[in-house]
């Protein structure tokens, strides 16, 4: 082999390594990470703790899992209901008293795998004019690992 190309793979290999794991699975660009936090920054955001005890105790609260639809039947928290992402501008309406008592001030938890898509739907809402909808920022096989309430 020649030196050049010797020299250049050790660089390649060393730079790769000090990649951290995460950033070597991530399967989109920085964008949509930028995308991410700067929804987190406009939306209020909760993480596990808080979330335990909105599941234990939700009162009025509607609780909204984002994920796609076969995520949702392979397991849930309890209590939650499946919008997708996607859809959520469409089908939340009919849980907030559409057409006759809209209420745009009930409060709101969106739920997703890791807290993206549900800062993503949160920003959402608050962009269709809901003034108390919060992102649940976790990871759900955290939550699972934890022992709290999940639904298979």
């Amino acid at each position: 082999m020649n030196q050049l190309f010797t020299s250049s793979m050790v660089v390649v290999i060393g730079a790769v390594m000090s990649v951290p794991p995460i950033a070597l699975a991530q399967s989109f660009p920085p964008v949509v990470t930028q995308k991410v936090q700067a929804a987190q920054k406009q939306v209020k955001t909760i993480g596990m703790e808080e979330y335990r005890k909105v599941v234990e105790n939700p009162g009025d609260a509607l609780i909204v899992d984002v994920r796609e639809p076969h995520e949702y039947a392979a397991g849930h928290v309890p209590g939650a209901i499946n919008i997708p992402r996607g859809l959520l501008e469409f089908q939340v309406w009919k849980h907030v008293g559409f057409p006759a008592n809209i209420e745009m001030g009930r409060t709101v938890y969106l739920q997703c795998q890791s807290g993206n898509r549900a800062s993503l739907a949160a920003q959402s809402l608050a962009e269709l004019g809901f003034t108390h909808s919060t992102a649940v920022v976790m990871g759900l096989e955290d939550w699972q690992k934890a022992g709290h309430p999940f639904v298979k």
